[in-house]
């Protein structure tokens, strides 16, 4: 596997942070998708003591309720669109930046669509404390029979959020 050229401008402890936190995301986003055909947005830390944690909150309601006639149903929810994804990401940011004197590393999950390509994608967007940056995507699809058909993972821009001053 060829190494990719951000990461020979980065300390090895960073890239190894950042490797492991792509990866858990991935694969906990894949995970969900495929064991419940959707998934809620999420963080991942790398604690100082090297542990990986994920972090997630309570989503919120897509759009109030006109009036409710019925009771409220404890069901769980049929889709991801049923919340305010926009809301947790920022959620889960300002529980990052809180809190970013307890991890070195984060990085936010999340589902996105990649208009150009016509395709849904995760997203993770991860952080390290010494100022690097790291984001990847990848596409996704419903499968011919059943489950989720995966493109080819590639890199995207990312912007400081958690340490940006």
């Amino acid at each position: 596997m060829s190494q990719q050229p951000w990461r020979e401008t980065v300390p090895e402890e960073t890239a190894l942070d950042m490797e492991n936190l792509l990866g858990t995301g991935i694969g906990a986003a894949r995970e969900q998708l495929e064991n419940h055909g959707w998934f809620l947005p999420f963080a991942l830390v790398v604690e100082n003591d090297g542990d990986v944690r994920i972090l997630a909150v309570a989503p919120q309601p897509a759009a109030e309720p006109e009036l409710a006639t019925e009771p409220e149903s404890a069901a769980e929810p049929e889709s991801a669109s049923e919340f305010d994804a926009n809301a947790m990401l920022s959620d889960l940011a300002e529980l990052l930046r809180q809190n970013r004197g307890d991890f070195r590393a984060a990085a936010l999950v999340c589902d996105i669509t990649l208009v150009e390509e016509d395709s849904d994608a995760i997203h993770v967007a991860a952080e390290h404390e010494d100022g690097s940056v790291f984001a990847a995507v990848l596409p996704y699809a419903p499968g011919n029979n059943s489950g989720w058909e995966f493109g080819e993972l590639a890199a995207d821009e990312n912007e400081p959020i958690i340490w940006a001053d």
